[in-house]
C-alpha cells in the first residue's frame, strides 16, 4: 500500500452532496466484488472478529461499496478508506454479544453505550492489527479516526471519513442488506425500505452514494414486491 497522504480537515455535514471526479457505477453490487487481494493479510488476521453480527456478510460488501466510491473519488487515500472500511465493525466481536440487537438496534439506537463501545474496541483491534503487518503509526491513527464515530456522530471529518461512512450505509439497500437489517431492526422489508428512503438517503454524504442507493433501492423494492407486500 501507498503511503497515506496528508488527512483532511474539511467537515463534510450530511445531505451536502460531494461531487464525483470519477465514474459513477450503479450496477448490482454482486456484479464488481473486491479487487483488492493486498487487503487479504488484514482479512485473515480479523476473521474471527467477523463472526458475529452477520458480519462476515456486511464487511465484504461494504468494501466492494467502498472500491467503488474511491473510483469515483481518485482524489481520496484509497488505502485509508478501504482499511477503515474493512475494520469499521471488527469491534462487535469485543462487546457484550447478547446486547447487539437489543441495545444496539432499538430505541435511539445511534445513542446506545454499545454503540460507542463498538466503535472504540474497532480501534482497538486496528491498533493491534495494522502495525503487525507493517502500516505506521499516522496510518493506523487515520483509520482510527474514522473508526471511532462512525456511527455515533453526524458529520464526516475528511473526503475518506465520508467515503467509509457512505460505504457502510450503502449495502442496506442491497437486498442481501436488507434481509439482514430488517431483521435486526424488527422491521418487515417494505417497513424497512421506507426507512431507508426517509431517513438514511438524506445522510449519505457523496453524490456517487446518492445515486447508487437510489439505483439499489428501486431494483430492492421491485424484486422484494414491497408495493404490494405491506
Amino acid at each position: 500500500m501507498t503511503a497515506p497522504a496528508e488527512a483532511s480537515h474539511t467537515v463534510y455535514e450530511q445531505g451536502s452532496l460531494i461531487k464525483a471526479h470519477g465514474p459513477i457505477n450503479t450496477d448490482p453490487i454482486a456484479s464488481t466484488p473486491s479487487t483488492r487481494l493486498d487487503l487479504d493479510p488484514i482479512w485473515k488476521a480479523v476473521v474471527e472478529c467477523t463472526r458475529v453480527r452477520g458480519n462476515d456478510i456486511h464487511l465484504p460488501i461494504v468494501v466492494a461499496y467502498a472500491e467503488r466510491l474511491c473510483a469515483a473519488h481518485p482524489d481520496a487515500d484509497a488505502d485509508i478508506v478501504l482499511v477503515s472500511t474493512l475494520l469499521h465493525d471488527t469491534g462487535w466481536k469485543r462487546v457484550d454479544e447478547s446486547k447487539i440487537i437489543s441495545e444496539g438496534f432499538s430505541g435511539d439506537w445511534r445513542k446506545a453505550q454499545i454503540r460507542f463501545e463498538h466503535e472504540k474496541k474497532g480501534c482497538e483491534i486496528a491498533r493491534e492489527v495494522l502495525p503487525e503487518l507493517g502500516h505506521g503509526a499516522d496510518f493506523v491513527e487515520r483509520v482510527c479516526a474514522i473508526i471511532d464515530g462512525h456511527d455515533t456522530r453526524q458529520v464526516a471529518h475528511s473526503l475518506e471519513d465520508a467515503l467509509m461512512r457512505d460505504a457502510d450505509r450503502l449495502w442496506r439497500f442491497d437486498q442481501v442488506g436488507i434481509a439482514l437489517a430488517s431483521s435486526w431492526f424488527g422491521m418487515t422489508p417494505d417497513q424497512y425500505t421506507d426507512r431507508l428512503e426517509v431517513e438514511i438517503v438524506p445522510e449519505l454524504h457523496t453524490e456517487a452514494g446518492h445515486a447508487m442507493a437510489t439505483a439499489d433501492l428501486a431494483r430492492s423494492r421491485a424484486l422484494l414486491r414491497t408495493d404490494i407486500l405491506r
